[in-house]
């Protein structure tokens, strides 16, 4: 997947929707860009939906090339959502952040 749409999405302060890991996602991108191994990645405050921790809301980090669809929705971005730290260190190149 195209980091591009994380970038769109913390630009225009609006929420995406993901399908990750099998589950509908919406969440909020804080953070997107690069592991060490150049991996495209997203640090997102998930808003709701499904995922493998059970868990239905909070923070998650994404790899992008591990996602099925990703496209930007009409709902706004509520964050920074508490505890969000500008600094991530699985995130070694960061390309855009809140």
């Amino acid at each position: 997947m195209n980091i591009q749409t994380a970038v769109d999405a913390i630009n225009s302060k609006r929420c995406l929707e993901v399908q990750y890991d099998g589950y509908r996602r919406i969440v909020e991108v804080h953070q997107c860009g690069y592991t060490a191994d150049e991996h495209a990645i997203m640090l997102v405050w998930q808003v709701s939906g499904g995922s493998k921790s059970g868990e239905p809301a909070g923070w998650k980090l994404l790899r992008l090339d591990e996602t099925r669809s990703l496209h930007m929705t009409e709902e706004a971005l509520r964050g920074p959502r508490e505890g969000y730290q500008r600094s991530n260190k699985a995130i070694f190149r960061i390309v855009a952040r809140l």
